[in-house]
């Protein structure tokens, strides 16, 4: 018998259920994209990741590294390559979860942005239409300009966005600041109840929230002419398992 079609909404509801991540603890499973890059680009890879996330559009300074012949989540990495996994902005999900706040994931797009305020999606895909992953869809069409956004403020990330009822929004504004005081950044922009987002519409007594791609630099890696090989939502990983940025 095959398996039937499983849509990205429901993948997504999966691996946020499994997730045990405690920011507080520094303990438990994250929900990781895995990227395979040439070992010769390594160090250049490190290098657009380190200034990816001091312009503030990676959710996490946390990463694994693996080299050929090793292992990540049962995948062996091949000869002449590197893994390179990050942590994926599902995760955020899944810690809202934990914390009582209704939620629902919309989808996954480009966000236009201008002086480094991020302005409209201009692109969209939702998850509960596409058994594939937005973003990864979006970084093969050559859809980003991360890179104008680094240097000049102005282009086009990855971002996503998902709409949390109304009734938690205080408990969400204090979850937010808690997670961005030990080092979870990447929040776009927090919409008001029944608002769009970003020119993405909410459901009636829900607020919206957009947070950028967790798969960012590494898209950023691809423009600069890197073969770059990235698969979002790859599966669960010990948050012990990864360093920080500093360590490379």
């Amino acid at each position: 018998m095959h398996a039937p079609l499983k849509f990205t909404n429901h993948r997504i509801e999966e691996y946020a259920l499994k997730v045990t991540y405690r920011p507080e603890d520094d303990t438990g499973k994250i929900i990781y994209n895995l990227s395979l890059i040439e070992s010769r680009d390594l160090e250049f890879a490190l290098s657009v990741m380190k200034e990816a996330h001091k312009r503030g559009i990676t959710i996490s300074d946390r990463l694994l590294v693996t080299g050929p012949g090793g292992q990540v989540g049962g995948y062996t990495v091949p000869d002449g390559r590197h893994a390179v996994c990050t942590m994926c902005s599902i995760t955020l999900d899944a810690l809202l979860l934990q914390r009582g706040i209704p939620e629902s994931p919309i989808g996954g797009g480009i966000v236009e942005v201008d002086g480094r305020v991020a302005q409209r999606f201009t692109s969209m895909i939702l998850y509960r239409d596409t058994t594939l992953d937005p973003l990864e869809v979006l970084i093969s069409q050559e859809a980003t300009s991360i890179l104008d956004v680094m240097n000049h403020g102005k282009g086009n990330i990855l971002a996503n966005i998902r709409e949390c009822h109304m009734e938690a929004e205080q408990l969400l504004g204090v979850v937010l600041d808690e997670l961005a005081a030990i080092g979870f950044s990447g929040i776009l922009d927090v919409g008001a109840p029944n608002v769009p987002l970003l020119g993405v519409p909410v459901s009636p007594q829900y607020v919206g929230v957009a947070m950028v791609g967790g798969t960012n630099a590494m898209a950023a890696v691809r423009e600069a002419g890197k073969p770059v090989v990235t698969r979002a939502l790859k599966g669960l990983i010990d948050i012990r398992e990864m360093g920080y940025l500093d360590d490379y």
